[in-house]
């Protein structure tokens, strides 16, 4: 059974569409995209010496060895074992075993008034109320609904008002206003 152009167009436009709302939604595991700052953590069943443990460095590559500089930027986990065990399958390994974890997620920052303002490691599923609660909670002159997000995108900086229940993304910068009762 195959699908026809119409079939194929309306599922692409759908992939598209969901996409996009999973982007405003939240990042999971499997959609995080590794970007400067993350460091990760390769391993290959039965090689030691192909283990690697490396932070992206600000041009979003990693060192490899017999590879040198990978780049890596924007990549999913699973999109980077599959390009190691692809670089490794035949010249160097029959059948390599690759699984890549992240170690660390790059930081969001939060600041104003929280009790302890600074830059914490982003965590699939995280919203702003969690992200206040890392910064030590809500200061006694802290306005709830005045919680501001600094967000890039494409190279454009946005900064607008949300609820605690949004979700909080790597390198967002959240900034917790001052009530003025």
């Amino acid at each position: 059974m195959s699908l026809s152009k119409i079939q194929m167009l309306l599922l692409g436009c759908a992939i598209a569409f969901f996409g996009a709302v999973r982007a405003e939604e939240g990042v999971t595991v499997s959609t995080y995209q590794l970007d400067a700052g993350d460091q990760i953590k390769i391993s290959v069943f039965g090689e030691d010496d192909l283990n690697v443990k490396s932070r992206l460095t600000d041009a979003g590559t990693i060192s490899y060895p017999f590879f040198g500089e990978v780049r890596v930027l924007g990549l999913t986990v699973g999109q980077l074992e599959s390009l190691i065990i692809e670089k490794l399958k035949g010249d160097y390994l029959v059948n390599p075993r690759v699984n890549v974890i992240i170690t660390e997620y790059r930081k969001f920052f939060v600041y104003g008034e929280v009790k302890d303002p600074g830059g914490f490691s982003f965590e699939p599923g995280l919203t702003l109320e969690k992200a206040v609660a890392l910064a030590g909670g809500f200061s006694p002159r802290a306005s709830k609904d005045s919680v501001e997000v600094t967000r890039e995108r494409s190279g454009e900086k946005s900064t607008k008002r949300m609820e605690l229940d949004k979700p909080v993304l790597p390198d967002d910068i959240i900034n917790v206003r001052e009530s003025f009762f």
